[in-house]
């Protein structure tokens, strides 16, 4: 119990402090760096829970995917971060102001949270028919069968949205040249090519 407690307060603790320094350097590329650790944290905590199936898709998607897409998108634009910074200040006292009053709504609401007497019954085992296996494997039966519609529905709309960037990206524009295969694959050596026999001492 000793090390799951000190676990917990050095995870969050690491967290916390990184979540802050992705807010507060001043170099982007630090900053999303910062936000690769905090993921990294955030899974460790979700281990800590017995929520390990969260914990890997956190570090999959997000820090496989999205932070290393951020890294690259500030690494390779050539963004100014002075010229965004211009003027920020001015936003700073509405910030505070909005930040002020989502606090207070969220203190408000958890100091009268309150939770069912059968609340806590159903924490110790949330389905018995899944008493035994791990959070992995029970996710993975109640999605593959309760849920299996929903599931290839939303892989069906995410292959359309998929087409659907790819035709837009496709689509034929004025002024932008396109890569044509078929021209590529017929093209011949003599076509680009030209063979002249120089006579030795009339070279530059």
């Amino acid at each position: 119990m000793i090390i799951e407690a000190l676990a917990f307060y050095a995870l969050a603790g690491i967290l916390t402090l990184s979540a802050l320094l992705v807010i507060t350097v001043r170099n982007p590329v630090h900053s999303v760096l910062f936000l690769i650790l905090g993921f990294f944290n955030a899974a460790g905590l979700f281990v800590l829970l017995g929520a390990e199936f969260i914990a890997m898709i956190l570090i999959i998607v997000y820090v496989g995917a999205v932070a290393v897409l951020f890294l690259f998108v500030v690494m390779m634009l050539d963004v100014s971060f002075a010229d965004l910074r211009k003027g920020a200040m001015q936003y700073v006292p509405i910030g505070l102001v909005i930040g002020a009053i989502l606090l207070s709504e969220l203190i408000l609401v958890y100091s009268v949270w309150g939770f069912a007497p059968e609340t806590l019954d159903n924490r110790a085992a949330p389905v018995e028919k899944f008493e035994g296996l791990t959070n992995t494997e029970a996710l993975g039966q109640v999605l593959y069968t309760d849920y299996i519609f929903p599931f290839q529905l939303a892989g069906l709309i995410l292959f359309v949205a998929m087409i659907g960037a790819i035709v837009l990206t496709h689509r034929s524009r004025p002024g932008v040249r396109k890569q044509s295969v078929a021209d590529q694959q017929a093209r011949k050596a003599s076509d680009v090519l030209e063979i002249r026999k120089v006579e030795t001492g009339s070279g530059a």
